[in-house]
């Protein structure tokens, strides 16, 4: 209790028009027994988050075109400062960190910038790997991950509600770190901003959002699997999961279609993914994959808002099911908070952001 307290007191002194209001929001969020949240910083518009241990920092992007470091040097969990550490970009919400190098997926191009601390990144120019990105802002937000393999995968986004995508639109691509042009790892997705490795595996699974305009039901949302590249996901014959568009409704598939694993409600707007890999939270929840969803625009009645959890079988890493993990920020219809990026700190703890209050949240467990 008295380290709770020292929290609170610590978030307000950085942030003290924020402090208490947002902890008393955050006593809405339903969890599981033993969880508890907790505000961790405040950045204006935080979406994507890489957090990098070895700096002591979490870096955040946003859709506009700045990128903020939330500093957290003792690793208490409790930061010391959030700072602007680059400005000028176009719609910097693709970002990760490796070996030194700050990665930024713009709405035009990848970047990056030498990062090996700070001030260094803060002067750093950007190094282009590649410019010829769609450049288009309709679905021009763009995610990026690093994995396995060591080659930095991005998501592209098809530039309309319904459409024919064109060269590299609706797709998640990889390139080397270094630079070069992408390769399609993955095809027939309509917006996808969200995308992570499973750990025992190494395959990739990412969110995709449903069609807007075809009923508050249809389509849903997705979760998906792609294990191997090549695979074609549908869009955009099918709106999400197997109901078909009524402009693609009649036409012959081109291709073999891969269906989602798991389907989200509709219009629940799934974007961030990330697989537990601590200790902190209960065994059962290693290997387990936690989703951001934003919350629906698209709906009579709104849905999402709020954090669900993919259990797979710990014996054939398939996925099992569903199931809500936090909920509460829609209270009777309204929202105060959208969770948009879900990340793990170095501790097991989890991280949420949610732009539209500018926030990032703090997940911590403890037996009850």
């Amino acid at each position: 209790m008295i380290r709770l307290v020292l929290y609170i007191l610590a978030f307000m002194a950085l942030f003290p028009f924020a402090g208490a209001a947002q902890q008393n929001q955050l006593d809405l969020i339903r969890m599981p027994d033993g969880f508890k949240i907790f505000p961790f910083a405040q950045v204006p518009g935080a979406r994507s988050m890489a957090v990098v241990p070895e700096l002591g920092v979490v870096f955040v992007g946003t859709r506009s075109d700045s990128i903020y470091a939330v500093i957290d040097a003792n690793a208490d969990g409790i930061p010391e400062r959030v700072e602007k550490v680059k400005g000028g970009l176009k719609v910097a919400n693709g970002i990760d960190w490796r070996q030194g190098w700050l990665y930024v997926a713009e709405q035009h191009r990848v970047v990056r910038f030498r990062a090996p601390d700070l001030k260094t990144l803060k002067g750093a120019p950007a190094e282009i790997l590649y410019d010829g990105l769609p450049d288009d802002r309709r679905h021009g937000w763009r995610y990026a991950r690093f994995g396995p393999d060591g080659r930095v995968y991005i998501s592209i986004g098809s530039p309309c509600n319904i459409c024919t995508p064109k060269g590299l639109e609706g797709t998640i691509v990889r390139m080397a770190p270094t630079g070069g042009r992408p390769e399609i790892y993955a095809s027939g997705i309509r917006n996808s901003v969200g995308f992570d490795f499973q750990p025992d595996t190494g395959e990739l699974y990412f969110t995709d959002n449903g069609a807007d305009n075809m009923g508050d039901d249809s389509p849903p949302d997705e979760f998906n699997h792609a294990p191997r590249p090549g695979l074609w996901f549908g869009f955009p014959y099918f709106g999400g999961g197997a109901d078909r568009t009524p402009d693609f409704k009649a036409d012959p598939l081109p291709r073999t279609v891969t269906f989602p694993v798991i389907n989200f409600n509709a219009h629940v707007a799934s974007l961030g993914v990330s697989f537990y890999r601590g200790t902190m939270f209960p065994p059962e929840y290693r290997g387990d994959a936690f989703v951001a969803e934003h919350g629906s625009w698209n709906r009579t009645l709104p849905d999402g808002y709020r954090v669900m959890r993919i259990r797979f079988d710990k014996k054939s890493k398939k996925v099992v099911k569903k199931e809500i993990f936090a909920d509460g920020w829609l209270q009777r219809g309204q929202s105060w908070g959208r969770p948009v990026d879900v990340k793990e700190l170095a501790d097991g703890s989890l991280l949420v952001s949610g732009d539209r209050e500018g926030a990032i949240y703090r997940i911590t467990y403890k037996k009850p």
